[in-house]
């Protein structure tokens, strides 16, 4: 039959045992305690222009399988301001650390949406913009050779991008951008990409503003936050030289890989490896 062990019946056993040249330890001894494993942060995936959400697919499973709690928000894709007010608010509703990562034209957002909120720990921007004040995502593109989008600075409507006139709520006469079907795969993907898919992923596409590519971007998030950057060597929409500098310009931690504009949909696993290495340095 065993026998309950007090308090006091430990206390006073512990005391024959010093007397008989014991060590305490040797009739009872406490559990170890262990300090709490800091919870993962959130990651929140913003996605560009001529996408939306499901973009991210792979990346979100290969997080959710690593135990992070993941959140695409949508994107209006209206203007730069209005948009970045949007996951900004989005933002305030997580309790606890966030990763904010942008893709392409989300990357000017979270410039945005992540100043001024203590919850952001780190910005990773994967093949996206990383604008200074001032600066647009046109303006960018435009500043180094490489855009298949821009690639005639003449046209008053670059060839790629069809646009479409919309009433907006105003009354006046918003204009929508779309990329043409037959550039889809030139300017976000590549061989590895099923004929069908591309297609499909051109019908899904939304699209974005005038002027949500030329609004001057506001004091950047990555200049208090520290960030990570993923160069896709062969992106067509937003050269390679552009990322590069805007990457050295934020002193991010920076990959390369060879991969087009939407390597989250090509290479899942070098985004998801990135957005890792971000959530673990806090």
């Amino acid at each position: 039959m065993m026998r309950r062990i007090t308090k006091r019946s430990a206390v006073v056993a512990a005391g024959v045992a010093l007397a008989a040249g014991l060590t305490p330890l040797a009739v009872a001894s406490s559990p170890a305690h262990h300090a709490p494993t800091a919870p993962k942060p959130t990651v929140v995936l913003v996605h560009g222009a001529w996408s939306d959400s499901s973009s991210w697919g792979g990346v979100i499973k290969r997080l959710q399988h690593d135990g992070y709690t993941v959140d695409a928000a949508p994107l209006p894709l209206r203007g730069l301001a209005s948009d970045s007010t949007y996951v900004s608010d989005y933002l305030k509703t997580i309790s606890g650390p966030i990763v904010l990562v942008g893709h392409s034209y989300g990357g000017s957002v979270i410039t945005n949406a992540a100043r001024g909120n203590t919850n952001v720990k780190a910005l990773v921007y994967i093949a996206a913009f990383a604008p200074d004040a001032g600066e647009t995502a046109g303006g960018l593109s435009a500043k180094f050779p490489g855009s298949h989008i821009t690639d005639d600075p003449t046209a008053p409507v670059p060839t790629a991008l069809n646009p479409v006139p919309y009433t907006q709520a105003d009354g006046t006469t918003g204009i929508d951008l779309y990329l043409k079907p037959d550039h889809y795969r030139d300017l976000f993907l590549d061989s590895s990409v099923s004929d069908s898919d591309v297609a499909a992923l051109a019908a899904e596409q939304r699209p974005i503003t005038v002027q949500a590519l030329n609004e001057p971007s506001g004091a950047p998030a990555w200049k208090t936050i520290p960030s990570w950057y993923l160069v896709a060597d062969q992106d067509h929409a937003i050269p390679p030289a552009a990322e590069r500098f805007m990457a050295q310009r934020a002193h991010a931690h920076t990959v390369e890989v060879n991969a087009p504009h939407v390597v989250a949909l090509t290479d899942p696993g070098a985004v998801s490896n990135l957005v890792e290495q971000a959530a673990g340095a806090h």
